[in-house]
């Protein structure tokens, strides 16, 4: 049954055979003006061949002359068609168009053929017809940049303000996306300099984003307006700025372009945003010396730190904190639902923390909300951390105050108060993390004593509770937390270290009391120890080097991002300090 359905396709489908192809499917005159011969288009027009056959394409005898350039042809089809015709008829064969809506004065525009354009016209060709994809021979000249033809269809009267293309484009929006100097500079003698297209974008505008300075110096030495705004508040400041032509900002500058003009319905952006954003780093630092620092700090401004941050451009957010630009610039939760650059550079990288903007930021003195420190303690991975103590010092809770001053110590930014306290808020919430978090913490100089609080003694694990314990005097506990510690070697929850059941050993009552008069944080950051007169092993004992580093046990965590919403949504402030 199937071979009978086969058999009956190819009887009802035979193969069909394209290997031969035709070369000419013109008219006999037609194929003749094609090739500009003269002679031949007379001897077949005088043994009666017709000079209107139309091709596939709609295409005569005419048309074929004037695409090819032939003005001794077109010459020799026009006068044909006076001698058998009225000159109303004459002039409807000029005018006759192509399926595609082309005459033989656009098809000769189009391909930059002066002497039959001028030849065209004088037979009443009209100069503004349009093709069916709302072009004419003007816009199709300007296209080609053939300078002559444009010039001869303007001072005949072409309409240079019509608009073209889906777009609305006139002939100047096209002749400045070409770059086609020459022809701008006769279109803004007549056009609008002004005209619009379905977006509300100027020729000036065309120019800058497109990078055609030439261009742009016609028109803005003609007048055109340097500030103009597309339908989305762009301007072509921001535009040329966005696209890195670094010669068409300084002249939009230089001739009165406004770099503090907001450029966009949603959020106040400026061409430095653009420039920031995009990685032109020349032309930031152009519009960096030219623009308001409101944008920096001010209240519903958008920093550009914050666009740099969102691209991964690193070396704007270097230039930018070079320039004095603030770390943490203003919070734009309800602008763009992020609260700082640096809680934007973390989560934009919360898998890569070692991403070169959260460095620059962190190197630069960016604060450390609670919300950022998550990002370094709620992990088993502690490059985060180790980055953020590279750069920040660790002080004694007795030298802390409220104030918003951020003092340096050591080349290091020392944390405010509200910074530790975020913290010890975070490290408190995420104890079953402390073997990643809880070694650095305390090397860096933190104030051990403060981290024993009942949550951690009740969470901890034992080898973590056992490395706290090393850093501090067991012995004299307060009551609350010796009975915790109690209570989970009964439930045998902890095991403790045999040597932690008995008194310290005086070595370490007399390292614990050294470390209280030279600050942990000096006894563990500085080479103060080192400058003692004393053996290098009681160097490092002084230094609690010798206690083994705990290690982390827990199963493989979750995802950070997970891990962040949980902690946000489930934990309790501590008041510690």
């Amino acid at each position: 049954m199937r071979r009978q359905t086969g058999e009956l396709r190819l009887i009802l489908f035979p193969r069909m055979d394209f290997t031969e192809c035709y070369g000419d499917t013109v008219s006999s005159v037609a194929a003749a003006a094609r090739s500009g011969c003269r002679k031949r288009v007379r001897r077949l027009i005088k043994r009666g061949f017709s000079v209107d056959c139309r091709d596939n394409r709609g295409w005569n005898a005419l048309h074929e002359a004037a695409a090819a350039g032939s003005k001794e042809c077109v010459h020799e089809i026009l006068s044909a068609v006076r001698e058998t015709g009225s000159s109303r008829g004459c002039r409807a064969y000029v005018n006759s168009l192509t399926h595609e809506g082309e005459s033989a004065c656009y098809l000769a525009a189009q391909r930059g053929h002066l002497a039959v354009v001028r030849l065209l016209l004088k037979t009443h060709a009209d100069i503004n017809q349009l093709t069916n994809d709302l072009s004419c021979p003007l816009y199709a000249a300007v296209d080609g940049g053939y300078k002559e033809v444009v010039a001869l269809l303007v001072s005949k009267g072409a309409e240079v303000n019509r608009t073209h293309t889906a777009s609305c484009w006139t002939c100047l929006h096209q002749a400045v996306y070409k770059g086609h100097s020459e022809i701008v500079q006769i279109l803004v003698k007549t056009c609008n300099l002004e005209a619009l297209d379905d977006h509300k974008i100027s020729p000036l505008f065309v120019a800058a984003q497109y990078g055609q300075q030439e261009c742009l110096e016609i028109l803005v030495n003609a007048g055109a307006n340097v500030n103009t705004q597309a339908a989305d508040l762009a301007t072509p400041l921001l535009i040329a700025s966005q696209e890195g032509h670094r010669a068409c900002v300084d002249f939009l500058l230089d001739h009165g372009a406004d770099p503090n003009l907001a450029c966009s319905h949603d959020w106040p952006q400026l061409p430095i945003h653009a420039a920031a954003g995009f990685g032109h780093i020349s032309i930031l630092t152009r519009l960096i010396a030219v623009t308001d620092r409101v944008c920096d700090r001010g209240d519903g401004m958008v920093s550009p730190l914050y666009v740099a941050v969102d691209r991964h451009q690193s070396r704007s957010v270097k230039i930018l904190l070079k320039e004095a630009y603030s770390p943490d610039a203003q919070d734009c939760t309800h602008i763009l639902d992020v609260r700082s650059p640096l809680s934007f550079a973390l989560s934009r990288s919360s898998n890569e923390p070692y991403s070169e903007p959260v460095r620059l930021l962190i190197s630069a003195g960016a604060t450390l909300s609670e919300e950022d420190w998550i990002y370094a303690v709620a992990t088993d991975k502690p490059d985060l951390l180790q980055l953020i103590l590279e750069h920040r010092w660790i002080p004694q809770p007795e030298t802390l105050t409220s104030s918003c001053a951020v003092p340096q110590r050591q080349g290091k930014t020392v944390l405010k108060l509200q910074e530790l306290r975020a913290l010890l808020c975070v490290a408190l919430n995420q104890v079953h993390f402390a073997a990643c978090w809880l070694p650095l913490l305390l090397k860096a100089g933190l104030e051990p004593s403060l981290l024993l609080q009942t949550s951690m003694l009740e969470e901890a694990d034992s080898e973590v509770l056992n490395y706290l314990l090393e850093f501090v005097n067991w012995s004299i506990l307060p009551p609350p937390l010796k009975h915790i510690l109690d209570q989970r070697q009964a439930e045998r929850s902890w095991d403790p270290c045999p040597h932690l059941g008995s008194l310290p050993a005086l070595s370490h009552i007399c390292r614990l009391k050294v470390r209280s008069l030279l600050g942990s944080d000096a006894l563990m950051r500085t080479s103060v120890v080192q400058q003692l007169p004393v053996p290098p092993p009681l160097q490092d004992f002084l230094q609690f080097k010798e206690i083994p580093q705990v290690s982390f046990t827990h199963s493989s965590p979750s995802p950070l991002m997970d891990r962040i919403e949980e902690y946000q949504n489930t934990h309790q402030h501590r008041h510690v300090l």
